[in-house]
């Protein structure tokens, strides 16, 4: 069964000893969002958001609370819980119900003068998405219009009669220590990474402890992994919903699915998305989502990741189901290939990985590939006792060539490369220039059409996208060569919090994915055909518009 908050629809009575529950229910349904299409616009606060907001600013401490020795700990009206962890999957409007929220605390029944209330995010455009909303709504009420006021670089929002402000933070903006917020919402946890997002994530916890009746919401959808500060949070909040602990201070809001639920059952969609009887998120749209997910493991990673909020135990999905990529498997008429259009890529490496070179035609609508592997001689068996795969049998059957010493010679790279150019007609050849500039030069030097694929997202992401759609249509034609299949079964995918696959990945350092990442190059290449032309794809002025889509 999944987790669900047992109290957001069993009508159970929610303690509001003062009546400040209701109050703010009430307060924020007389707020208007200019995309509700009713008549006067009003904001769409619905029942299992409004239980949410009671749970949250009723429950209240009816009189003063003092310790053993005397010190108080609380007191009278005090809201009882302080750190809220909201888990929702995509799509539940987790942004317009924070930015509610915020303006409750900047200029509501909630607000006391001089208060700051603070949204963070891991990045710039994550933290603009709430700030956006909040001042969406404040833009949309000539009641908030005339008394709030944006200042600064568009990063706050002020309430003059009030003195009281709100302001959006990025971990990758710095952090800003010295404020004292009395409330801090934690937009998508689950994508604060590295020193930055800890050490943003540190400076807020530590500054609600300044003063009393402070609100910390965490809003986020699941994440990948459980060595994160993000899962650290959650997986607590799980247990006290599941009430393996006793915490009144934290009130869980969590929506999942867990291990062993019908990912592709409606019954389960409409549990753990609360908003789904009320048209959010579209229903049609999850019926898509979920006809992709049968054929691609990433697509069903991400469904269940961010429609279903599975926090998924490894921090990557594999890249394509195997069994679909076998289908590309039945044997290619090499000699057949003699001549005809070709666009290669080439991914290099110096030491620690193989060194291919792919070739990718056009048949119709299938994309046939041809790789060409590299590692060094000294490195066979290193690389066999690592992975269990027969490297010195792959040398042995010309497979892999295997150059002198424990580098791979680039000179022998250059030269197949020169060859595959004389037996097909060479569109252009990809490079990543991280290694291969005196390659790229050389072959410049000469005539070759060589160009530049960097390995960052905005390049490899349409490249992954449209790999993936030849894996699954079934046009990905690869002869079943062992070694390509190795490196496609070594394949993880990377995924951003707006559910784009953006980097391919291995999880240990000996396996090899090279042969994945020079087959989304060349094939990416090839898809594009002639409009591609002799140049580099960021020679066309259209190339920004056209990888919008994925940014």
């Amino acid at each position: 069964m999944p987790l669900t908050p047992s109290w957001i629809d069993d009508g159970s009575e929610i303690p509001d000893p003062f009546g400040y529950g209701e109050r703010a229910v009430q307060w924020l349904r007389r707020l208007k969002h200019p995309k509700n299409p009713a008549p006067g616009n009003p904001f769409q606060l619905d029942d299992w958001q409004a239980r949410v907001v009671k749970r949250i600013y009723g429950p209240r401490h009816t009189e003063d609370v003092f310790d053993k020795d005397g010190l108080r700990i609380a007191r009278k009206g005090d809201r009882i819980v302080r750190r809220v962890v909201l888990l929702l999957p995509r799509g539940s409007r987790k942004t317009s119900l924070c930015a509610a929220i915020t303006l409750l605390h900047t200029i509501g029944p909630e607000t006391l003068p001089g208060d700051l209330v603070v949204s963070a995010a891991s990045a710039h455009e994550q933290a603009m998405e709430l700030f956006d909303e909040v001042n969406l709504l404040v833009g949309h009420d000539k009641r908030l219009r005339d008394n709030m006021s944006v200042v600064g670089y568009k990063s706050t929002i002020r309430c003059k009669p009030k003195k009281s402000s709100y302001k959006a933070l990025a971990a990758d903006g710095g952090v800003q220590h010295g404020k004292t917020p009395r409330v801090v919402i934690a937009d998508e946890l689950h994508v604060w990474k590295g020193q930055s997002g800890a050490n943003l994530w540190g400076a807020l916890d530590s500054a609600l402890v300044k003063t009393p009746d402070t609100l910390m919401i965490v809003a986020t959808t699941a994440g990948r992994g459980q060595e994160n500060l993000a899962w650290n949070t959650v997986s607590t909040a799980i247990k006290i919903q599941k009430g393996e602990i006793d915490d009144p201070a934290t009130l869980p809001v969590i929506f999942a699915a867990e291990e062993g639920d019908q990912w592709d059952d409606p019954d389960l969609w409409k549990l753990v998305n609360p908003g789904m009887r009320h048209g959010y998120p579209d229903l049609p749209g999850f019926m898509d989502k979920v006809t992709k997910a049968k054929h691609s493991p990433s697509e069903l990673d991400n469904f269940k990741q961010f429609n279903l909020n599975m926090w998924a135990d490894h921090a990557q999905s594999a890249f394509v189901d195997m069994a679909t990529y076998d289908k590309g498997a039945e044997l290619i008429d090499v000699e057949a290939l003699r001549g005809r259009e070709c666009w290669l890529a080439a991914d290099l490496s110096s030491s620690g990985d193989l060194t291919v070179v792919t070739a990718s035609f056009r048949d119709g609508d299938n994309t046939i590939i041809l790789p060409f592997f590299f590692c060094p001689q000294n490195n066979l068996r290193e690389r066999e006792a690592a992975t269990q795969a027969p490297y010195v049998k792959w040398a042995k059957d010309g497979l892999i060539t295997a150059t002198p010493g424990n580098v791979v010679d680039f000179r022998a790279v250059e030269q197949r490369i020169r060859e595959l150019c004389d037996e097909y007609d060479v569109k252009e050849i990809a490079f990543d220039p991280a290694l291969a500039r005196s390659i790229l030069n050389n072959l410049l030097d000469d005539g070759y059409r060589a160009i530049e694929f960097r390995q960052g997202a905005l390049s490899m992401m349409p490249a992954i996208a449209e790999l993936e759609r030849s894996v699954i249509a079934g046009r990905f034609k690869h002869g079943g060569h062992p070694i390509l299949r190795m490196c496609f079964a070594n394949t993880e995918v990377e995924t951003n919090s707006h559910g784009h696959k953006t980097r391919l990945h291995k999880s240990k350092k000996w396996l090899s994915i090279d042969g994945t990442v020079a087959a989304a190059m060349s094939t990416y290449r090839a898809s594009l055909g002639q409009s591609a032309g002799s140049g580099s794809f960021y020679d066309n002025d259209d190339w920004e518009s056209a990888l919008s889509a994925f940014a």
